[in-house]
């Protein structure tokens, strides 16, 4: 068996001094054991692990296991197995039942005399042959083994066109470890972190051990509900939003923010006055601005299809922005006011009139 472990003689250093020893940089479940699992590879298209992959002869019971690195991790006493299994290996499966299916479980294994009085020491790879039955369950695996795959093995299956359906009856089993600090590729695993900071690949997407969950890294930018608050630059004669409908989102990477935003003016929506600039409308920034930046967004100022004009928003603090108009309206009419928009401008504010809008800036942090 061409399966390989890194123990040495009972002579002088134990094989249990040398399992103990040896794993500590591997990734941690104790502070004295590590993760078992296969060493990652170059991938294969599927689980991202090279190691011990399995291939099937189509129209057999045979199929074969390629090379690869493993650790498998005894109790905290008995230390850490390493394996390696430097050539292909051929597995052969038993028939399969006349009458109901069963699936098979295959295993990398340790027999270790000392611990489990079998009379064997060795790694294998080996077949754990399933029950067959009318709904068929993968066997339990043996003690101090690692499963690497399940193969579902037909009723009638033999060699020539009744052999196991190698393209749909093998489900991968294998699970990684890699050494500590290394990104843990992983396909589907709820296992906890080892340490706060332990980083892995759940198919793609990089996440981080929280020390209570894993979390996306870097945290995944969420789009937030947020209502502007409205006042004037001079604090005096304020507006109210009464029972206007506002809304407002934003999200946030890192220091840039995009955001939206919609007003519609209600019956008992106060405007404030318009009388001198102090009086500009101002509506709050979701997040603050690292400088008062004088190019936000635009937005729409309406009252009907043709009663409509066209603001820029800039800031008028790192924590507001103001409306400045600058346009006209489609039907050419004249607007009443030009400047900031406030109680007065573009036009005299009334119920059914809206704000809508959206801007880009930089945030302070």
């Amino acid at each position: 068996m061409p399966v390989r472990s890194g123990w040495l003689s009972p002579d002088g250093q134990t094989r249990e001094d040398t399992r103990l020893v040896s794993f500590g940089a591997l990734t941690p479940t104790s502070p004295v054991t590590t993760r078992s699992g296969v060493l990652p590879g170059s991938s294969d298209g599927q689980t991202r692990l090279s190691g011990f992959t399995l291939t099937g002869v189509t129209g057999t019971m045979t199929a074969t296991v390629g090379p690869g690195r493993a650790v498998i991790q005894g109790t905290d006493a008995r230390g850490a197995y390493p394996l390696a299994l430097t050539e292909s290996l051929t597995l052969v499966f038993a028939d399969g039942d006349a009458q109901y299916g069963r699936i098979d479980l295959v295993v990398l294994r340790v027999y270790d005399d000392l611990y489990d009085g079998l009379g064997r020491n060795e790694a294998v790879v080996e077949i754990v042959q399933g029950t067959p039955a009318a709904t068929p369950a993968t066997p339990p695996a043996p003690g101090l083994s690692l499963p690497l795959y399940q193969v579902t093995v037909p009723a009638g299956a033999g060699a020539g066109a009744g052999a196991i359906a190698w393209t749909s009856a093998v489900t991968g089993l294998r699970t990684a470890t890699v050494g500590l600090g290394g990104i843990l590729p992983v396909t589907t695993d709820t296992a906890s972190g080892a340490y706060p900071g332990q980083y892995r690949d759940l198919g793609g997407q990089l996440q981080r051990w929280s020390g209570s969950a894993w979390t996306n890294y870097p945290v995944l930018p969420t789009w937030q509900d947020w209502t502007p608050s409205w006042t004037t630059g001079s604090g005096s004669a304020l507006p109210a939003f009464g029972n206007a409908t506002v809304s407002g989102r934003y999200v946030k990477f890192g220091t840039t923010v995009h955001m939206t935003f919609s007003i519609a003016f209600g019956s008992t929506t106060a405007y404030g006055t318009g009388a001198t600039t102090s009086d500009n409308w101002r509506f709050s920034l979701p997040v603050t601005a690292a400088s008062v930046q004088p190019h936000l967004g635009y937005a729409e100022l309406g009252v009907s299809n043709t009663v409509r004009a066209t603001a820029r928003l800039y800031c008028a603090t790192t924590s507001t922005f103001e409306l400045l108009v600058i346009s006209g309206q489609p039907s050419a009419a004249a607007l009443a006011n030009t400047g900031a928009a406030d109680a007065l401008t573009p036009w005299t504010w009334a119920a059914g009139n809206v704000i809508r809008g959206g801007a880009t800036y930089e945030a302070a942090a």
